[in-house]
């Protein structure tokens, strides 16, 4: 032990008389001069200054709360959608510490990791859950449990999900070379993913970690579904950045959306009191919906088969097969009025892609 310590304190002067070394060094060569030193102005109010950051702390907001270690973690959160799609996608993604030697055996040894990584992260949100409180550690970590062979036990549906969307995106897709360069690389399928895992985990009622986990797609790829959205079967995200699908929205199946999409609330002035209340739209079977449409409210259903073109503002529920669209705009070259062809077909005004 004592041996230990004394390699460690070498090591640290060691360290330390290198790096005084390099600054001389850097001294002699021009390289760190006074621009590179804290000025009088600063040494003269850090120790303030950290002071007063320091007491800022303790004003008891929930700003302040230095509980590190009992929440559920980011980074942790992103290494396990990483080895769900692992699992899911077993074929697609290279493992970084060993070999694959079969299905089974890269199936078992990444589900085990799954199982136990994700049982931690739920039991770390289920502290913020008001259905805990009173309850004791035991208690927790049981549930935790519960929840977790419940989720995992979801996969095999998840995955059957998945199929359908990239078949929807092979289909739709004209540019799409093949299935497995969706799988690789197409940002929507990541999001679609990502939501469907999330939304196994909010059904629970899993606080944090189900938007923990959509947050990191979003980032990711510029797609926010929230992980209360129910999505059907066949669901075709295109392009994909800029969309944006709120938490009670109802999608059905074989429903095809484009970049900039909003299926949002129409308002959210009640605040909290609109908690649990269905504010975001319902869209039926076999719907498209063009790229930068805007489509608001809980009471808003867009019928089975319907089109809504590109840059549509609607608020309103419209009926099955119909087609909505944005009437040709006036458009001027030199502040001068273009005239408009009396044979142009609106109907090309539905397909901003």
């Amino acid at each position: 032990m004592r041996l230990h310590f004394l390699f460690i304190f070498f090591l640290a002067t060691c360290l330390l008389l290198c790096d005084n070394y390099l600054v001389r060094f850097l001294e002699s060569a021009g390289l760190f001069g006074k621009g590179f030193r804290m000025g009088k102005l600063i040494c003269d109010n850090i120790s303030e200054i950290i002071s007063d950051i320091v007491a800022d702390y303790e004003k008891g907001r929930p700003i302040d709360k230095q509980d590190i270690f009992g929440q559920p973690g980011r980074d942790d959160v992103k290494e396990i959608i990483y080895k769900l799609n692992r699992i899911v996608y077993a074929g697609y993604y290279v493992d970084r510490t060993y070999r694959i030697y079969n299905l089974s055996t890269t199936i078992a040894s990444i589900t085990e990791d799954v199982a136990y990584n994700l049982n931690k992260q739920i039991a770390l949100a289920l502290h913020f859950d008001e259905r805990m409180k009173g309850k004791s550690e035991e208690e927790i970590r049981t549930f935790a449990e519960d929840c977790t062979v419940q989720f995992m036990k979801k996969l095999p549906e998840i995955r059957e999900y998945l199929d359908t969307d990239i078949e929807a995106l092979y289909v739709g897709d004209p540019a799409a070379e093949s299935k497995d360069a969706i799988i690789i690389a197409y940002p929507g399928l990541f999001a679609i993913s990502v939501q469907r895992y999330a939304h196994v985990l909010y059904q629970l009622g899993i606080p944090i970690l189900p938007r923990v986990m959509t947050e990191i797609a979003h980032s990711k790829t510029g797609i926010d579904i929230n992980p209360g959205a129910t999505i059907g079967k066949y669901f075709f995200i295109d392009h994909g950045t800029g969309v944006v699908v709120g938490e009670t929205t109802v999608i059905g199946e074989n429903v095809k959306i484009y970049q900039g999409v909003t299926l949002g609330a129409l308002s959210t002035r009640g605040g909290r009191g609109l908690i649990d209340k269905k504010r975001h739209p319902t869209i039926e079977d076999n719907v498209t919906i063009y790229s930068g449409a805007s489509i608001l409210g809980g009471d808003t259903v867009i019928g089975e088969g319907s089109v809504i073109g590109g840059n549509v503002f609607l608020t309103k529920s419209v009926p099955a097969g119909t087609k909505v669209h944005v009437a040709n705009q006036e458009l001027k070259f030199d502040g001068k009025a273009f005239e408009k062809n009396t044979n142009e077909d609106d109907k090309q005004w539905f397909y901003i892609i």
